[in-house]
């Protein structure tokens, strides 16, 4: 990896500013779940023991600019890392024009979404960020694939900017999954539109042995093939896009699936699932009032013996509405058999970590990244603009 890492560097009685995606869901002022912030705490810790003077920032949310919003405000965060580190962690509002931070202190600097010109990276306030530290360290690989103020713009202008050690984990487990993956490879690609994950199909395709897909993405290949997919989510005008894909790598199909009968409008597409009574067939006998909901258990167990036989394993996507247990069992089968597995096994995606907490195989999850687009985006094969930034810093 040809950046500089945190760990290399002699932070004592530095003043370090860390880049974290401290982002995390919140209502009314409660954290919901605190993984992004248990992610982010080696490397602070690792910074303090380092003798560093550390100032910590993140975004929270989409707030205005220039407007100060409470209901967007990092004081939980502060009250977490309180907590946790031991010791006070203050969140200062007005920060830009300097910080009074000890060695062995930190300080929380309040949502950078607050500036004017941080989506926008605007140099003039990446230049105020750099004039905060003598180190800069990124470690927020789920903001990588955004160049903004305090993700790019800082590192153009800081004395010395560095990978944290989360970062620089993210980027070795993607390497070891994508450079040089151990034979053979599966990959296993959800979601809803084939549209959305073009880029990762396209790339994958030209690297894996086995490319599993699921949910809507694998009603467009069924069609693509000339199955009925009934009322499902299919989109019918890509069926040559996935012929194409299909001709390019293994795609196994599923052969039968768990649908359920629409027998009016949908308003309210979760209520219908929970409501909906499945039903197992063939993929040559769905209906024309059908909607496909998951794999079926005949697919699911053969998609499962392919992942045993993997020695790498890329998992973006559950391949059914898991949420509701009726449609989930064939994502409960495939985490199951990732976990059983020995092959290294790297895991991205909102929906596949909350698949990964229900049925409880985090600890036999070789790698779970932390980012969303920026993993997708890694997985297409495009230079994330933070690490850019850090080797374009490593170079000078």
């Amino acid at each position: 990896m040809s950046v500089i890492a945190m760990t290399e560097l002699d932070l004592t009685a530095k003043r370090v500013l860390i880049r974290e995606d401290l982002n995390v869901p919140m209502k009314a002022g409660v954290i919901r779940s605190d993984a992004r912030l248990q992610a982010a705490l080696p490397t602070i810790q690792q910074a303090l023991k380092q003798g560093a003077a550390v100032l910590v920032c993140s975004h929270l949310g989409r707030p205005v600019e220039g407007e100060f919003n409470e209901e967007l405000s990092l004081a939980p965060v502060a009250a977490w890392l309180s907590d946790k580190l031991g010791q006070a962690v203050p969140l200062l509002r007005d920060y830009l024009d300097g910080v009074d931070v000890a060695p062995g202190q930190v300080v929380l600097l309040e949502n950078v979404r607050f500036n004017i010109g941080e989506k926008k990276n605007a140099d003039a306030l990446a230049q105020r960020y750099a004039a905060l530290c003598d180190v800069f360290v990124m470690d927020a690989f789920g903001t990588a694939h955004r160049a903004e103020g305090s993700t790019h713009g800082v590192a153009k202008f800081a004395a010395m900017a560095a990978a944290g050690p989360l970062l620089a984990a993210e980027l070795d487990a993607l390497g070891q999954a994508l450079d040089m993956p151990a034979r053979p490879m599966a990959a296993i690609v959800a979601g809803s539109k084939v549209s959305t994950k073009l880029d990762v199909l396209t790339s994958l395709s030209g690297l894996c042995d086995q490319l599993i897909v699921g949910g809507g993405i694998a009603n467009t290949f069924l069609a693509a093939a000339g199955y009925p997919v009934g009322k499902s989510l299919c989109e019918h005008e890509l069926l040559d896009t996935a012929r194409a894909i299909a001709a390019k790598v293994s795609v196994p199909l599923p052969t039968d699936v768990v649908v359920a009968e629409v027998t009016g409008p949908i308003e309210d597409f979760m209520a219908f699932v929970q409501a909906a009574t499945p039903v197992v067939k063939l993929v040559a006998d769905v209906g024309a009032n059908d909607m496909i909901l998951d794999v079926g258990p005949q697919t699911a167990a053969h998609f499962a013996e392919l992942l045993k036989a993997a020695n790498t394993i890329l998992w973006n996507g559950p391949v059914g509405v898991f949420e509701v247990d009726a449609f989930g069992e064939g994502t409960r089968t495939l985490s199951l058999a990732i976990a059983e597995s020995s092959a290294f096994s790297i895991a991205g995606g909102g929906d596949t970590l909350a698949a990964i907490d229900k049925y409880d195989v985090a600890e036999r999850v070789s790698y779970i990244s932390t980012g969303g687009g920026a993993f997708l985006e890694f997985v297409e094969g495009k230079e994330l603009p933070a690490v850019a930034a850090l080797k374009a810093a490593a170079a000078k």
